[in-house]
Protein backbone atom coordinates (compact mmCIF):
# COMPACT_ATOMS: atom_id res chain seq x y z
CA UNK A 1 0.00 0.00 0.00
CA UNK A 2 2.91 2.29 0.77
CA UNK A 3 4.58 1.65 -2.32
CA UNK A 4 1.61 2.47 -4.51
CA UNK A 5 1.03 5.56 -2.78
CA UNK A 6 4.69 7.00 -3.37
CA UNK A 7 4.02 5.76 -7.04
CA UNK A 8 1.21 8.22 -7.07
CA UNK A 9 3.21 10.81 -5.36
CA UNK A 10 5.83 10.42 -7.87
CA UNK A 11 3.49 10.22 -10.68
CA UNK A 12 1.80 13.29 -9.97
CA UNK A 13 5.51 15.02 -9.32
CA UNK A 14 6.16 14.27 -13.16
CA UNK A 15 2.41 15.81 -13.99
CA UNK A 16 3.77 18.87 -12.08
CA UNK A 17 7.31 18.89 -14.08
CA UNK A 18 5.37 18.39 -17.16
CA UNK A 19 2.91 21.22 -16.46
CA UNK A 20 5.30 23.65 -16.01
CA UNK A 21 7.32 22.51 -18.68
CA UNK A 22 3.98 22.96 -20.80
CA UNK A 23 4.09 26.47 -19.28
CA UNK A 24 7.63 27.36 -20.23
CA UNK A 25 7.23 26.17 -23.64
CA UNK A 26 3.80 28.12 -24.32
CA UNK A 27 6.03 31.65 -22.67
CA UNK A 28 8.49 30.46 -24.86
CA UNK A 29 6.41 30.48 -28.27
CA UNK A 30 4.14 33.22 -27.44
CA UNK A 31 7.10 35.70 -26.63
CA UNK A 32 8.65 34.72 -30.31
CA UNK A 33 6.87 36.77 -33.05
CA UNK A 34 7.84 34.91 -35.26
CA UNK A 35 8.37 31.17 -36.30
CA UNK A 36 10.49 28.77 -37.86
CA UNK A 37 10.72 25.44 -39.35
CA UNK A 38 12.98 24.40 -36.75
CA UNK A 39 10.19 25.07 -34.06
CA UNK A 40 7.32 22.87 -35.64
CA UNK A 41 9.57 20.18 -36.06
CA UNK A 42 11.13 20.21 -32.33
CA UNK A 43 8.13 21.71 -30.39
CA UNK A 44 4.78 20.66 -29.09
CA UNK A 45 1.96 19.79 -31.51
CA UNK A 46 -0.70 21.81 -29.54
CA UNK A 47 1.53 24.70 -28.49
CA UNK A 48 2.53 25.16 -32.39
CA UNK A 49 -0.98 24.31 -33.38
CA UNK A 50 -2.69 27.34 -31.05
CA UNK A 51 0.33 29.86 -31.88
CA UNK A 52 -0.51 28.76 -35.83
CA UNK A 53 -4.33 30.07 -35.43
CA UNK A 54 -2.91 33.44 -34.88
CA UNK A 55 -0.09 34.16 -37.35
CA UNK A 56 -1.28 35.42 -40.96
CA UNK A 57 -1.36 33.31 -43.96
CA UNK A 58 1.39 35.76 -45.24
CA UNK A 59 3.65 33.89 -43.05
CA UNK A 60 2.71 30.64 -43.41
CA UNK A 61 3.11 30.78 -47.49
CA UNK A 62 6.54 32.38 -46.08
CA UNK A 63 7.40 29.04 -44.20
CA UNK A 64 6.48 26.78 -47.20
CA UNK A 65 8.19 28.29 -49.65
CA UNK A 66 11.24 28.01 -47.52
CA UNK A 67 10.75 24.27 -46.80
CA UNK A 68 10.31 24.13 -50.25
CA UNK A 69 13.26 25.66 -51.07
CA UNK A 70 15.43 23.38 -48.39
CA UNK A 71 13.83 20.08 -50.04
CA UNK A 72 15.07 21.38 -53.65
CA UNK A 73 18.33 21.81 -52.10
CA UNK A 74 18.63 25.36 -54.73
CA UNK A 75 21.17 26.53 -52.12
CA UNK A 76 23.78 23.74 -51.95
CA UNK A 77 24.68 21.27 -49.80
CA UNK A 78 24.23 23.55 -47.05
CA UNK A 79 20.37 23.53 -47.55
CA UNK A 80 20.48 19.73 -47.95
CA UNK A 81 22.15 19.19 -44.40
CA UNK A 82 19.58 21.43 -42.59
CA UNK A 83 16.76 19.26 -44.71
CA UNK A 84 18.10 16.16 -43.54
CA UNK A 85 18.41 17.93 -39.87
CA UNK A 86 15.01 18.56 -39.89
CA UNK A 87 13.60 15.15 -40.94
CA UNK A 88 16.00 13.09 -38.40
CA UNK A 89 13.92 15.18 -35.59
CA UNK A 90 10.36 14.47 -37.30
CA UNK A 91 11.51 10.96 -37.21
CA UNK A 92 12.86 10.93 -33.74
CA UNK A 93 9.48 11.97 -32.32
CA UNK A 94 7.69 9.50 -30.58
CA UNK A 95 5.01 11.61 -29.45
CA UNK A 96 3.53 12.71 -32.97
CA UNK A 97 1.14 9.95 -32.87
CA UNK A 98 -2.65 10.26 -34.29
CA UNK A 99 -3.99 11.50 -31.55
CA UNK A 100 -1.93 14.34 -31.14
CA UNK A 101 -1.53 14.89 -34.51
CA UNK A 102 -5.92 15.39 -34.65
CA UNK A 103 -4.64 18.98 -32.57
CA UNK A 104 -2.49 19.99 -35.45
CA UNK A 105 -2.95 22.80 -37.63
CA UNK A 106 -3.53 22.35 -40.85
CA UNK A 107 -0.34 23.99 -42.29
CA UNK A 108 1.44 22.42 -39.72
CA UNK A 109 0.52 19.13 -40.56
CA UNK A 110 1.09 19.72 -44.41
CA UNK A 111 4.96 21.24 -42.92
CA UNK A 112 5.65 17.94 -40.95
CA UNK A 113 3.87 15.42 -43.89
CA UNK A 114 6.67 17.16 -46.77
CA UNK A 115 9.39 17.01 -43.85
CA UNK A 116 8.92 13.32 -43.39
CA UNK A 117 8.69 12.23 -46.96
CA UNK A 118 11.10 14.86 -48.95
CA UNK A 119 7.96 15.45 -51.03
CA UNK A 120 7.02 19.44 -52.16
CA UNK A 121 3.65 18.65 -53.58
CA UNK A 122 2.32 18.45 -49.89
CA UNK A 123 2.83 22.14 -49.70
CA UNK A 124 1.10 23.56 -53.24
CA UNK A 125 -1.73 25.32 -52.31
CA UNK A 126 -3.78 23.36 -55.22
CA UNK A 127 -3.29 20.37 -53.19
CA UNK A 128 -6.23 19.72 -50.82
CA UNK A 129 -6.29 16.86 -49.21
CA UNK A 130 -8.11 16.41 -45.71
CA UNK A 131 -6.63 16.02 -42.51
CA UNK A 132 -7.54 12.43 -41.89
CA UNK A 133 -5.24 11.37 -45.14
CA UNK A 134 -2.61 14.11 -44.21
CA UNK A 135 -2.11 11.98 -40.71
CA UNK A 136 -2.82 8.68 -42.49
CA UNK A 137 0.38 9.58 -45.03
CA UNK A 138 2.58 10.47 -41.82
CA UNK A 139 2.03 7.30 -40.25
CA UNK A 140 2.59 5.03 -42.96
CA UNK A 141 -1.27 3.98 -43.64
CA UNK A 142 -1.60 5.52 -46.95
CA UNK A 143 0.38 6.01 -49.70
CA UNK A 144 2.20 8.89 -49.91
CA UNK A 145 2.04 9.25 -53.93
CA UNK A 146 -1.23 12.29 -54.13
CA UNK A 147 -1.57 10.40 -57.70
CA UNK A 148 -2.04 7.12 -56.01
CA UNK A 149 -3.50 7.28 -52.35
CA UNK A 150 -4.47 4.00 -51.63
CA UNK A 151 -4.62 2.78 -48.15
CA UNK A 152 -1.46 0.75 -47.30
CA UNK A 153 -0.59 -2.26 -47.58
CA UNK A 154 -2.54 -2.29 -50.75
CA UNK A 155 -4.66 -4.90 -52.15
CA UNK A 156 -4.46 -6.22 -48.20
CA UNK A 157 -1.13 -8.01 -49.79
CA UNK A 158 0.96 -9.83 -47.27
CA UNK A 159 4.45 -10.59 -49.16
CA UNK A 160 7.75 -9.42 -46.53
CA UNK A 161 7.97 -6.13 -48.71
CA UNK A 162 4.82 -4.99 -48.38
CA UNK A 163 4.47 -6.12 -44.63
CA UNK A 164 7.73 -4.76 -43.29
CA UNK A 165 8.52 -2.05 -45.37
CA UNK A 166 6.72 1.51 -43.74
CA UNK A 167 4.84 3.43 -46.12
CA UNK A 168 5.43 1.00 -49.24
CA UNK A 169 2.61 0.77 -52.05
CA UNK A 170 2.87 -2.47 -54.62
CA UNK A 171 0.59 -0.40 -56.54
CA UNK A 172 3.27 2.54 -57.90
CA UNK A 173 6.16 2.15 -56.00
CA UNK A 174 9.28 0.30 -57.33
CA UNK A 175 10.14 -2.72 -55.02
CA UNK A 176 13.95 -2.39 -55.03
CA UNK A 177 13.88 1.71 -54.46
CA UNK A 178 9.99 1.85 -53.24
CA UNK A 179 10.34 5.53 -55.27
CA UNK A 180 7.33 6.36 -57.60
CA UNK A 181 6.94 8.52 -60.24
CA UNK A 182 4.08 9.51 -62.85
CA UNK A 183 5.43 7.39 -66.10
CA UNK A 184 2.96 5.13 -67.77
CA UNK A 185 2.47 2.97 -70.54
CA UNK A 186 6.02 2.51 -70.77
CA UNK A 187 8.93 0.00 -70.61
CA UNK A 188 10.27 2.21 -67.74
CA UNK A 189 8.69 -0.67 -65.22
CA UNK A 190 8.01 -4.26 -65.59
CA UNK A 191 5.24 -5.70 -63.85
CA UNK A 192 5.64 -9.05 -62.39
CA UNK A 193 2.73 -11.65 -63.77
CA UNK A 194 2.51 -13.60 -60.38
CA UNK A 195 1.89 -10.84 -57.72
CA UNK A 196 1.41 -7.81 -59.70
CA UNK A 197 4.39 -5.25 -57.73
CA UNK A 198 5.95 -3.35 -60.27
CA UNK A 199 10.10 -2.43 -60.39
CA UNK A 200 11.88 0.24 -62.52
CA UNK A 201 13.48 -1.26 -65.42
CA UNK A 202 17.11 0.50 -64.52
CA UNK A 203 16.51 -1.02 -60.57
CA UNK A 204 16.08 -4.34 -61.98
CA UNK A 205 19.18 -4.32 -64.36
CA UNK A 206 21.14 -3.02 -62.01
CA UNK A 207 20.61 -5.25 -59.33
CA UNK A 208 20.48 -8.49 -61.42
CA UNK A 209 17.23 -9.14 -61.48
CA UNK A 210 17.05 -9.60 -65.52
CA UNK A 211 18.61 -12.45 -67.24
CA UNK A 212 18.51 -15.40 -69.10
CA UNK A 213 16.88 -17.98 -68.57
CA UNK A 214 14.00 -20.91 -69.05
CA UNK A 215 10.46 -20.36 -68.60
CA UNK A 216 7.81 -22.59 -66.20
CA UNK A 217 6.13 -23.54 -69.32
CA UNK A 218 9.21 -24.93 -71.01
CA UNK A 219 10.25 -22.22 -73.58
CA UNK A 220 14.15 -22.03 -74.82
CA UNK A 221 16.79 -21.89 -72.02
CA UNK A 222 18.15 -18.39 -73.75
CA UNK A 223 15.01 -16.08 -73.54
CA UNK A 224 15.18 -13.18 -71.34
CA UNK A 225 13.33 -13.27 -67.59
CA UNK A 226 12.28 -10.79 -64.89
CA UNK A 227 12.98 -12.12 -61.48
CA UNK A 228 10.28 -10.50 -59.14
CA UNK A 229 12.17 -9.59 -55.54
CA UNK A 230 8.97 -9.28 -53.99
CA UNK A 231 7.64 -13.13 -54.96
CA UNK A 232 10.95 -14.13 -56.55
CA UNK A 233 8.80 -15.79 -59.79
CA UNK A 234 10.21 -14.90 -63.29
CA UNK A 235 8.29 -13.22 -66.09
CA UNK A 236 8.55 -13.67 -69.92
CA UNK A 237 9.91 -9.95 -71.16
CA UNK A 238 9.83 -10.60 -75.09
CA UNK A 239 5.92 -10.70 -74.75
CA UNK A 240 5.67 -8.31 -72.45
CA UNK A 241 7.53 -5.86 -74.27
CA UNK A 242 5.27 -6.87 -77.39
CA UNK A 243 2.07 -5.96 -75.58
CA UNK A 244 3.68 -2.51 -74.57
CA UNK A 245 4.28 -1.49 -77.85
CA UNK A 246 0.89 -3.07 -79.27
CA UNK A 247 -1.03 -0.39 -76.95
CA UNK A 248 1.11 2.28 -76.44
CA UNK A 249 3.45 2.73 -79.60
CA UNK A 250 0.86 4.78 -81.65
CA UNK A 251 0.81 7.35 -78.66
CA UNK A 252 4.33 7.80 -78.28
CA UNK A 253 6.20 10.69 -80.16
CA UNK A 254 9.91 10.44 -81.58
CA UNK A 255 11.37 11.36 -78.49
CA UNK A 256 9.03 8.89 -76.04
CA UNK A 257 9.29 6.40 -79.03
CA UNK A 258 13.48 6.72 -79.16
CA UNK A 259 13.55 6.29 -75.21
CA UNK A 260 11.36 3.13 -75.10
CA UNK A 261 13.39 1.37 -77.82
CA UNK A 262 16.60 2.37 -76.00
CA UNK A 263 14.83 0.56 -73.04
CA UNK A 264 14.47 -2.24 -74.48
CA UNK A 265 17.89 -2.37 -76.18
CA UNK A 266 19.33 -2.20 -72.80
CA UNK A 267 16.82 -4.87 -71.43
CA UNK A 268 17.53 -7.76 -74.29
CA UNK A 269 21.43 -6.89 -74.60
CA UNK A 270 23.57 -10.06 -74.20
CA UNK A 271 20.53 -11.99 -74.97
CA UNK A 272 21.37 -15.48 -76.80
CA UNK A 273 17.97 -16.58 -77.85
CA UNK A 274 17.36 -15.91 -81.42
CA UNK A 275 14.27 -13.74 -81.43
CA UNK A 276 15.55 -11.44 -78.15
CA UNK A 277 18.45 -10.90 -79.41
CA UNK A 278 17.03 -9.87 -83.50
CA UNK A 279 14.79 -7.63 -81.46
CA UNK A 280 17.62 -5.83 -80.05
CA UNK A 281 19.11 -5.79 -83.00
CA UNK A 282 15.94 -3.72 -84.64
CA UNK A 283 15.62 -1.38 -81.55
CA UNK A 284 19.19 -0.65 -82.36
CA UNK A 285 18.54 0.25 -86.20
CA UNK A 286 15.52 1.98 -85.76
CA UNK A 287 16.85 4.35 -82.97
CA UNK A 288 19.35 5.32 -86.02
CA UNK A 289 16.23 6.09 -88.30
CA UNK A 290 15.00 7.88 -85.89
CA UNK A 291 17.63 9.85 -85.00
CA UNK A 292 18.58 10.60 -88.65
CA UNK A 293 15.05 11.79 -89.47
CA UNK A 294 12.31 8.81 -90.07
CA UNK A 295 9.07 9.86 -89.09
CA UNK A 296 7.42 8.27 -85.63
CA UNK A 297 4.65 6.59 -87.50
CA UNK A 298 6.92 4.43 -89.67
CA UNK A 299 9.34 3.18 -87.19
CA UNK A 300 6.17 2.46 -84.91
CA UNK A 301 4.60 0.08 -87.84
CA UNK A 302 7.86 -1.07 -88.65
CA UNK A 303 8.32 -2.54 -84.49
CA UNK A 304 4.68 -4.04 -84.39
CA UNK A 305 5.53 -5.56 -87.70
CA UNK A 306 8.29 -6.98 -86.46
CA UNK A 307 6.34 -8.61 -83.63
CA UNK A 308 3.45 -9.57 -85.93
CA UNK A 309 5.80 -11.53 -87.66
CA UNK A 310 6.21 -13.41 -84.60
CA UNK A 311 2.87 -14.50 -83.74
CA UNK A 312 2.28 -15.43 -87.69
CA UNK A 313 4.78 -17.80 -87.57
CA UNK A 314 6.35 -18.37 -84.83
CA UNK A 315 9.29 -20.73 -86.33
CA UNK A 316 10.48 -18.68 -88.81
CA UNK A 317 12.82 -16.80 -86.87
CA UNK A 318 14.38 -19.97 -85.17
CA UNK A 319 17.79 -20.65 -86.23
CA UNK A 320 17.30 -24.17 -87.06
CA UNK A 321 14.75 -23.85 -89.49
CA UNK A 322 16.95 -22.06 -92.18
CA UNK A 323 17.89 -25.58 -93.66
CA UNK A 324 14.84 -27.23 -94.21
CA UNK A 325 13.98 -27.97 -97.89
CA UNK A 326 10.36 -26.53 -99.01
CA UNK A 327 8.14 -27.68 -101.54
CA UNK A 328 7.64 -25.73 -104.74
CA UNK A 329 4.38 -24.48 -104.00
CA UNK A 330 5.18 -23.71 -100.42
CA UNK A 331 8.46 -21.92 -101.93
CA UNK A 332 5.64 -20.11 -104.70
CA UNK A 333 3.99 -18.94 -101.80
CA UNK A 334 6.34 -17.68 -99.30
CA UNK A 335 7.85 -15.79 -102.09
CA UNK A 336 4.02 -14.34 -103.12
CA UNK A 337 3.50 -13.51 -99.68
CA UNK A 338 7.23 -11.61 -99.56
CA UNK A 339 6.34 -9.23 -102.52
CA UNK A 340 3.03 -8.61 -101.03
CA UNK A 341 4.50 -7.70 -97.98
CA UNK A 342 7.26 -5.70 -99.95
CA UNK A 343 4.09 -3.96 -102.06
CA UNK A 344 2.28 -3.27 -98.56
CA UNK A 345 5.58 -2.04 -97.37
CA UNK A 346 6.32 0.18 -100.83
CA UNK A 347 2.92 1.54 -100.50
CA UNK A 348 3.15 2.58 -96.74
CA UNK A 349 5.83 4.00 -97.30
CA UNK A 350 4.39 5.96 -100.45
CA UNK A 351 1.18 6.93 -98.26
CA UNK A 352 3.55 8.08 -95.61
CA UNK A 353 5.61 10.66 -98.39
CA UNK A 354 2.44 11.63 -99.36
CA UNK A 355 1.58 11.99 -95.36
CA UNK A 356 4.48 13.89 -95.09
CA UNK A 357 4.63 16.06 -98.17
CA UNK A 358 0.87 17.05 -97.36
CA UNK A 359 2.27 17.81 -93.61
CA UNK A 360 5.43 19.48 -94.78
CA UNK A 361 2.69 22.03 -97.75
CA UNK A 362 0.51 22.83 -94.65
CA UNK A 363 3.17 23.53 -92.32
CA UNK A 364 4.59 25.67 -95.05
CA UNK A 365 1.40 27.17 -95.68
CA UNK A 366 1.27 27.58 -92.15
CA UNK A 367 4.36 29.49 -91.94
CA UNK A 368 3.87 31.66 -94.60
CA UNK A 369 0.70 32.82 -93.12
CA UNK A 370 2.58 33.19 -90.19
CA UNK A 371 5.23 34.95 -91.94
CA UNK A 372 2.35 37.38 -93.41
CA UNK A 373 1.17 37.80 -90.03
CA UNK A 374 4.23 39.17 -88.76
CA UNK A 375 4.74 41.37 -91.23
CA UNK A 376 1.42 43.16 -90.28
CA UNK A 377 2.47 43.08 -86.85
CA UNK A 378 5.80 44.58 -87.91
CA UNK A 379 4.39 47.22 -89.71
CA UNK A 380 1.81 48.05 -87.25
CA UNK A 381 4.73 48.18 -84.83
CA UNK A 382 6.19 50.50 -87.20
CA UNK A 383 3.27 52.55 -87.79
CA UNK A 384 2.98 52.57 -83.58
CA UNK A 385 6.53 53.61 -83.30
CA UNK A 386 6.39 56.67 -85.49
CA UNK A 387 3.05 57.50 -83.57
CA UNK A 388 4.82 57.46 -80.41
CA UNK A 389 8.27 59.05 -82.14
CA UNK A 390 5.60 62.00 -83.41
CA UNK A 391 3.75 62.17 -80.05
CA UNK A 392 7.86 61.91 -78.28
CA UNK A 393 8.78 65.20 -80.58
CA UNK A 394 5.79 67.04 -79.86
CA UNK A 395 6.41 66.53 -76.23
CA UNK A 396 9.79 68.16 -76.79
CA UNK A 397 8.56 70.74 -78.20
CA UNK A 398 6.37 71.38 -75.67
CA UNK A 399 8.92 70.87 -72.83
CA UNK A 400 11.73 73.32 -75.09
CA UNK A 401 8.38 75.83 -74.91
CA UNK A 402 7.40 75.80 -71.75
CA UNK A 403 11.34 75.65 -70.60
CA UNK A 404 11.41 79.33 -72.72
CA UNK A 405 8.88 80.35 -71.22
CA UNK A 406 10.29 79.49 -67.99
CA UNK A 407 13.43 81.36 -69.25
CA UNK A 408 11.24 84.21 -69.97
CA UNK A 409 8.89 84.41 -66.52
CA UNK A 410 12.14 84.08 -65.01
CA UNK A 411 13.82 87.16 -66.85
CA UNK A 412 10.98 89.18 -66.54
CA UNK A 413 10.93 88.14 -62.41
CA UNK A 414 14.58 89.34 -61.99
CA UNK A 415 13.94 92.73 -64.27
CA UNK A 416 11.04 93.47 -62.13
CA UNK A 417 12.53 92.64 -58.45
CA UNK A 418 15.71 95.00 -59.64
CA UNK A 419 13.28 97.42 -60.95
CA UNK A 420 11.47 97.44 -57.30
CA UNK A 421 15.00 97.55 -55.49
CA UNK A 422 15.70 100.51 -57.55
CA UNK A 423 11.92 102.26 -56.36
CA UNK A 424 12.78 101.03 -52.91
CA UNK A 425 16.05 102.98 -53.09
CA UNK A 426 14.34 106.00 -55.01
CA UNK A 427 11.69 105.81 -52.07
CA UNK A 428 13.87 105.55 -49.17
CA UNK A 429 15.97 108.26 -50.59
CA UNK A 430 12.74 110.52 -51.17
CA UNK A 431 12.21 110.03 -47.21
CA UNK A 432 15.46 110.58 -46.00
CA UNK A 433 14.94 114.22 -48.30
CA UNK A 434 11.64 114.83 -47.66
CA UNK A 435 12.99 113.80 -43.36
CA UNK A 436 15.52 116.39 -44.23
CA UNK A 437 13.54 119.27 -45.63
CA UNK A 438 11.17 118.76 -42.63
CA UNK A 439 13.56 119.24 -40.60
CA UNK A 440 14.76 122.59 -42.36
CA UNK A 441 11.83 124.05 -42.30
CA UNK A 442 10.97 123.10 -38.78
CA UNK A 443 14.62 124.58 -37.81
CA UNK A 444 13.76 127.65 -40.16
CA UNK A 445 10.14 127.57 -38.02
CA UNK A 446 12.07 127.61 -34.71
CA UNK A 447 14.57 130.54 -35.90
CA UNK A 448 12.41 132.82 -37.12
CA UNK A 449 10.18 132.52 -34.16
CA UNK A 450 13.47 132.96 -31.98
CA UNK A 451 14.56 136.23 -34.66
CA UNK A 452 11.33 137.48 -33.32
CA UNK A 453 11.05 136.86 -29.85
CA UNK A 454 14.92 138.07 -29.40
CA UNK A 455 13.48 141.67 -31.53
CA UNK A 456 10.82 141.47 -29.02
CA UNK A 457 13.17 140.94 -25.86
CA UNK A 458 15.27 143.57 -27.37
CA UNK A 459 13.00 146.28 -27.35
CA UNK A 460 11.44 145.73 -24.59
CA UNK A 461 14.89 145.61 -22.99
CA UNK A 462 15.61 149.01 -24.91
CA UNK A 463 12.50 150.27 -23.36
CA UNK A 464 13.13 148.82 -19.96
CA UNK A 465 17.13 150.97 -20.39
CA UNK A 466 14.89 154.42 -21.78
CA UNK A 467 12.70 154.30 -18.27
CA UNK A 468 15.39 152.87 -15.78
CA UNK A 469 17.80 155.91 -17.14
CA UNK A 470 14.94 158.27 -16.42
CA UNK A 471 13.87 156.94 -13.05
CA UNK A 472 17.93 157.03 -12.53
CA UNK A 473 17.26 160.56 -12.91
CA UNK A 474 14.68 161.41 -11.09
CA UNK A 475 14.51 158.75 -8.35
CA UNK A 476 17.77 157.85 -7.96
CA UNK A 477 17.99 154.51 -7.85
CA UNK A 478 21.22 152.64 -7.22
CA UNK A 479 23.60 151.19 -9.75
CA UNK A 480 24.50 148.23 -8.24
CA UNK A 481 20.79 146.71 -8.38
CA UNK A 482 19.98 147.83 -12.01
CA UNK A 483 22.94 145.97 -13.30
CA UNK A 484 22.07 142.66 -11.37
CA UNK A 485 18.63 142.94 -12.75
CA UNK A 486 20.25 143.14 -16.65
CA UNK A 487 22.09 140.46 -16.43
CA UNK A 488 19.82 137.99 -14.92
CA UNK A 489 18.01 138.90 -18.67
CA UNK A 490 20.96 138.81 -20.36
CA UNK A 491 21.49 134.81 -19.31
CA UNK A 492 18.05 134.24 -19.00
CA UNK A 493 18.25 135.26 -23.33
CA UNK A 494 21.14 132.59 -23.68
CA UNK A 495 19.77 129.91 -22.38
CA UNK A 496 16.60 130.22 -24.25
CA UNK A 497 18.01 130.74 -28.13
CA UNK A 498 20.94 128.05 -27.12
CA UNK A 499 19.25 124.94 -26.54
CA UNK A 500 17.18 124.98 -30.09
CA UNK A 501 19.44 126.02 -31.97
CA UNK A 502 23.12 124.34 -32.31
CA UNK A 503 23.88 125.40 -36.18
CA UNK A 504 26.79 128.10 -36.70
CA UNK A 505 24.27 130.83 -37.87
CA UNK A 506 22.41 130.38 -34.29
CA UNK A 507 25.28 130.51 -32.52
CA UNK A 508 26.69 133.68 -34.31
CA UNK A 509 23.51 135.63 -33.48
CA UNK A 510 23.00 134.29 -30.00
CA UNK A 511 26.68 135.83 -29.52
CA UNK A 512 25.67 138.69 -31.49
CA UNK A 513 22.58 139.06 -28.95
CA UNK A 514 24.81 138.70 -25.98
CA UNK A 515 26.83 141.10 -26.97
CA UNK A 516 23.86 143.34 -27.37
Amino acid sequence: MLSKQQQLEREKAKERENGSAEHSVIRHISSSDKMSLRDITKERVDVIAERMHHLPDDFLDKLKNELRGLIEGMGGPQHREEYISLQKAVLSRPDLTEKTLILAHRGQLEILVAIKTGIQAFLHPTVSLSQASLIEIFLYKRCRNIACGNSIPADNCTCEICSKRNGFCNLCMCVICSKFDFEVNTCRWIGCDSCSHWTHTDCAIHNAQIGMGSTVNGGSSGEMLFRCRACMRTSELFGWVKDVFHHCAPLWDREALVRELEYVSRIFRGCEESRGRKLYWKCGELVEKLKSGVAEPLASKAILSFFQEFDIDPTKHQEGGEGRLMAPQEAFNRIADVVQEAIKKMEMVEEEKIRVTKKARLALEACDQELKDKAREVAALKMERQKKKQQVDELESIVRLKQAEAEMFDLKASEARREAERLQRIAQAKAEKSEEDYASRYLKQRLHEAEAEKHYLFEKMKLQESSSRASQSSVGVSEPSQMMMYNKIQDLLKNMYTTPSKGDGQSGDMRSLGSV
